[in-house]
């Protein structure tokens, strides 16, 4: 039998290499192949000879991704500016990191989105603009159409938010408010070549969701995105000046966001770096290597934090049941959500892990570890917890009630009284969330 202690080591370590396989930096350096002054990306050859470097981007990886592209191109890139979260920066030399709000847009980010629309200006065709895009970047990367005020877009995103609205949905209306989003960066890069690096936190990584599109057309309307307005009953709740807004859009007073057949994404590269995958196949090669068999249920895990929690402990219960040769590593990856129903604090790794715990109650030899790849889960400083068998009994020797925790929603003080939170500080990645079960 494998010890709790040895479980705890193998589930932090398989993590671990999960991080390090969405490593932001590593992955830009291999995506740009240079030989002189002919840079290589995705199969297509910029000069480098010809035309100036600009680089932009948004993202809680921005830092490690610019670092990356100075590396890689030096005295090449003639400028850039790239938005990342707070204290998620690092040290440049020509690429400006100016820090921003998330997941609520503040003036930082507006003011950051000025400059990187301010760099694109009067570029010509020999121009190359590196767009860096990793999560976080929708909130990061923010500038509302004039007649909009960037409070009313903060009340609407907060609306929205608190309303249970999917990110497809979300996205939707924010492109059709927005001067970048929606294939708006690319539409202000003309003539140029553009080419984006994308770390996706995104399931399926579509390219219009991800970071809202800035560099992808746009397949959604303003009709759709009236829809979402109207299906979430937000009429009466939201700024009047957004629904003026897209009322105008509707009538077509406004251009539509740029489609799929708009001859300006001739010149637009979209490159997918790493995405939830990247972070789940890595994670079972290294539970592989410590001796574990190892299983990837899905990649695209979505719908109630408890409900995920509860099937995956069930899982292992089924397979500790059988006889099995090997210990046995389950992996999962997506973005399971939280319906608010207390007042606590926490996440939604935190709470799939509180509901496992509860399912999980007496088991031996099963361990189940739920955590955000970014390092932050929900509005704390944790990526997540760790649960076991004897995670609701050493609970209870404390006086903690779990079931009492998970009705108020407040995983965090649950799991920080046992010391069974994940706390990494900012990765400087992401890419979704990670699950593992580990059966010793």
């Amino acid at each position: 039998m494998t010890t709790p202690s040895e479980l705890r080591d193998d589930a932090l370590a398989i993590f671990r290499a999960a991080l390090d396989a969405a490593n932001p930096y590593e992955d830009v350096v291999r995506a740009l192949a240079r030989e002189d002054d002919t840079l290589r990306v995705n199969g297509r050859a910029y000069d480098l000879a010809r035309g100036r470097v600009i680089v932009i981007g948004a993202g809680k990886a921005g830092a490690p991704m610019a670092q990356a592209v100075e590396d890689r191109l030096g005295d090449k890139v003639v400028a850039g500016a790239v938005t990342v979260k707070y204290d998620h920066t690092g040290s440049t030399r020509k690429i400006k990191l100016n820090e921003a709000g998330h997941p609520l847009p503040d003036e930082n980010g507006a003011r950051s989105t000025r400059e990187i629309v301010q760099l694109l200006r009067d570029l010509e065709p020999d121009d190359l603009v590196l767009c860096l895009l990793s999560g976080g970047g929708s909130a990061l990367l923010e500038l509302p159409v004039e007649s909009i005020s960037l409070d009313d877009f903060r009340a609407l995103t907060n609306a929205l938010l608190k309303s249970g609205a999917t990110v497809n949905e979300l996205n939707a209306l924010r492109k059709h408010l927005s001067q970048v989003k929606g294939g708006g960066i690319a539409r202000h890069a003309q003539p140029a070549s553009v080419v984006s690096l994308i770390l996706s936190d995104v399931l399926g990584s579509p390219l219009d969701v991800i970071a809202s599109g800035p560099t992808a057309p746009d397949s959604s309307t303003y009709t759709e995105a009236l829809a979402v307005i109207q299906k979430y009953e937000l009429r009466e709740k939201i700024p009047a000046s957004i629904v003026a807004h897209l009322e105008r859009g509707l009538r077509g007073e406004i251009a539509d966001t740029p489609k799929p057949n708009d001859p300006l994404f001739a010149r637009v590269n979209n490159i997918i770096l790493a995405d939830n995958s990247t972070a789940c196949r890595a994670a079972a090669e290294a539970a592989r290597e410590r001796g574990y068999l190892a299983q990837i249920l899905s990649t695209q895990m979505q719908g109630e934090a408890r409900i995920i929690g509860e099937s995956l402990a069930r899982a292992a219960k089924e397979k500790t049941a059988r006889a099995n040769p090997l210990p046995i590593c389950l992996l999962a990856g997506g973005e399971p959500t939280v319906t608010i129903r207390g007042h606590g604090k926490g996440g939604r790794a935190q709470e799939l892990a509180l509901a496992a715990a509860r399912e999980l109650e007496g088991a031996e030899d099963i361990l189940l570890l739920c955590a955000g790849t970014d390092g932050t889960d929900g509005p704390t400083d944790a990526a997540g917890a760790i649960a076991d068998g004897s995670t609701v009994e050493r609970a209870r020797v404390r006086g903690l009630d779990a079931s009492e925790f998970l009705d108020n929603n407040d995983s965090y003080h649950f799991f920080q009284a046992l010391d069974d939170l994940i706390i990494t500080g900012p990765t400087n990645t992401n890419v979704n969330d990670l699950m593992l079960v580990l059966i010793g």
